[in-house]
């Protein structure tokens, strides 16, 4: 059976259990067997990392330390999709990240993700999930989507604009503009404010 780059983080911490662990030495060993399986490096083992402990899985001891305790109860309801609807998810979107299209060839850990949140109604169909890598889903939890768009977009104009990329600047442009008429995340400064 295939194994994620999660999987393998649980096994070390699973056999670590009660131990105070240092991420280093854990992302040292993943990659080993990451490699012994896929023949290639894993990508964001550290993010892995840390998205286990936002979800509640490990406890984070300080900064680069991290603790797995089975008998931890975590006050944080856990709302994740069966593994079923986690691989109709997956399937239908090629097993790729919908925002950056990295996914398990690249050796970058993919995750299902919510696109509306329980505490908003959402819930947990097929209908209701995006596959995301773990890069693309802590800033999805950092920010909201409109959020996360905006500030993608940003860095998309400010790139264009770096290399004199006339058709992707009036591109954003236009999305801002959308931003803007809609009144959506106006406290994100659009950067072509004068040039609009």
């Amino acid at each position: 059976m295939a194994e994620s780059i999660g999987d393998l983080i649980m096994q070390y911490f699973k056999k670590h259990a009660g131990e105070d662990l240092q991420h280093g030495p854990v992302v040292d060993w993943v990659e080993e067997q990451y490699l012994k399986i896929y023949n290639k490096k894993p990508r964001d083992v550290w993010r892995q990392i840390r998205k286990f402990h936002q979800d509640g899985i490990l406890i984070k001891v300080k900064k680069g330390v991290y603790r797995y305790d089975p008998d931890y109860v975590n006050e944080v309801e856990l709302f994740d999709f069966p593994s079923d609807v986690k691989e109709k998810i997956f399937k239908r979107d090629g097993y790729k990240c919908v925002v950056c299209g990295r996914g398990r060839k690249d050796g970058v850990e993919i995750c299902a993700d919510h696109i509306k949140p329980k505490d908003k109604g959402g819930d947990n169909s097929v209908d209701n999930g995006q596959t995301l890598c773990t890069k693309h889903n802590l800033i999805k939890k950092n920010y909201s989507q409109t959020e996360a768009g905006k500030r993608y977009f940003i860095k998309l104009y400010n790139r264009a604009k770096a290399i004199g990329d006339k058709k992707m600047i009036n591109f954003c442009k236009c999305i801002f503009d959308c931003y803007d008429f809609h009144e959506i995340n106006g406290h994100i400064q659009r950067p072509n404010r004068k040039d609009k």
